[in-house]
């Protein structure tokens, strides 16, 4: 176990709760739509994160992550030597009574809070040195929780992160921010950087799932997958060059990742656009990535329309290299309902199509939805906010989305909404509410289910 990897329990993990008691054909009907019409066996659940939930940020052991520096600017974060026992204690619990509730917890070694220390020694993802420490946090999971844990996430969101994180463009700007742009960060190249971490990113998740595969899996039993994110892309017009700019906008969000999962290689599009940018796989770490995953998780919000671009004059960077304006309208018509989040509109349509699309193109893979859902804007009252009948004709679109995708072949496991509760949003703070259920931040943290979508008070 590296000295660097302290205090990790509790800042690489993200908790995906799905129930084993919330399966099909126990009532719960959104009009004439309930869970008889998904297979017997599909797992519904909803999602928490670490750093969004937990709390805590000095006690139990807990070392900064690159989040805690970014969000607060916390001087000090290097973490100390050895393995934190009250974060091992800490998941035991979580664990264990989520199991003594008849619940299966599907578990994210990393959800983007990278310890500052590994940051601060050697610029984490952006060196492969991380790669190795990625290896040892997750072995220590295995061997601490393996024999109860089931379903193993290596990382949710290597886009998000890449991007978010390093470039800044089509997400925004999150931590560890950096890129190009010097009126937003310090220091950081939009034109590389990106593309770095993403690799090393995949190269952790494909020496994590051979590790667990080859030492782990034939004694536990269970299965390790990666959570991606898309939008669905639809072309702005009927025209060739605006049909291309949807395709090669998926290639740069989304086959960015799954096609080296795949196919052991990035698309072709971004190899003949980034050019030498892009770093190269081996042979060996090829052939190790092909086929690293039991199960793809996929995390769907939106939907985005591509048009060409001919030329663009401004900053090289991975968002500027797949040469596509993207919008979300149309003659001042929006592609699915406005949501509390500027970005994201209700467009169940796109997840349909994002599942054929993955069935079709990379040879139908077990799917759990691992992310879905909708932000409102927190300045409303508490009673507008827990009737919330936005969120259920959200989720009853997009469920029904994915039944239909299922009837045409898709195998589609389960759906885990985002989120349980409402959560601190990253760079939003406490701006925006995902949760099905409500908390009164302002009052104790009492939390209420949103009663429209699922019935009373539980707290």
């Amino acid at each position: 176990m590296a000295a660097t990897m302290s205090s990790i329990l509790t800042t690489f993990m993200l908790l995906l709760v799905s129930s084993s008691l919330v399966r099909t054909g126990h009532g719960l009907s959104y009009g004439h739509f309930n869970r008889s019409v998904f297979p017997t066996g599909f797992l519904f659940g909803a999602a928490s994160s670490a750093y969004q939930y937990e709390g805590a940020a000095f006690e139990g052991g807990r070392g900064q992550s690159i989040w805690d520096t970014y969000t607060h600017k916390y001087a000090d974060g290097k973490l100390s030597g050895g393995v934190n026992k009250e974060g091992i204690a800490f998941y035991n619990n979580v664990f264990n009574e989520l199991l003594a509730n008849g619940i299966t917890p599907f578990v994210t070694l990393f959800h983007w809070d990278l310890p500052q220390a590994l940051d601060d020694e050697y610029a984490g993802f952006l060196s492969p040195r991380v790669v190795d420490d990625f290896k040892d946090f997750a072995e220590l999971c295995f061997e601490e929780f393996g024999d109860r844990i089931k379903h193993w996430i290596t990382m949710n969101e290597p886009f998000t992160f890449s991007n978010g994180g390093y470039d800044g463009g089509f997400i925004g700007n999150l931590a560890p921010g950096r890129c190009s742009s010097r009126g937003i960060c310090a220091q950081g190249n939009s034109a590389t950087e990106p593309y770095i971490v993403a690799h090393h990113l995949l190269l952790g998740h494909a020496t994590v799932a051979q590790l667990y595969k080859e030492k782990y899996q034939p004694i536990q039993k269970g299965e390790i997958g990666i959570a991606l994110v898309t939008h669905w892309i639809v072309p702005y017009s009927s025209s060739k060059l605006d049909i291309q700019a949807a395709q090669r906008a998926l290639d740069f969000i989304y086959g960015w990742f799954i096609d080296p999962l795949v196919h052991g290689e990035y698309p072709g599009i971004m190899q003949s656009l980034v050019g030498n940018r892009l770093p190269k796989f081996t042979k060996e770490q090829s052939a190790m990535l092909k086929g690293s995953f039991d199960f793809l998780g996929l995390n769907y919000y939106t939907g985005n329309y591509a048009a060409h671009i001919l030329s663009y004059s401004g900053n090289i960077s991975s968002t500027t290299d797949k040469r596509v304006r993207l919008s979300t309208e149309i003659n001042g018509v929006h592609i699915g309902k406005p949501t509390g989040v500027s970005i994201f509109f209700d467009y169940p349509r796109g997840l349909h199509d994002l599942l054929v699309y993955t069935k079709e193109r990379y040879n139908n893979p077990t799917i759990y939805i691992t992310e879905n859902g909708m932000g409102d804007v927190n300045n409303g009252t508490t009673k507008h906010a827990i009737e919330d009948i936005q969120r259920v004709n959200f989720y009853n679109g997009h469920l029904r989305a994915v039944q239909k995708a299922i009837e045409q072949g898709v195998r589609v496991k389960g759906f885990i909404a985002w989120s349980f509760l409402d959560t601190f949003e990253w760079g939003s703070g406490y701006t925006q509410r995902f949760g099905i259920c409500y908390v009164d931040f302002k009052n104790k943290l009492k939390e209420f289910l949103k009663n429209q979508l699922f019935g009373s008070r539980i707290s």
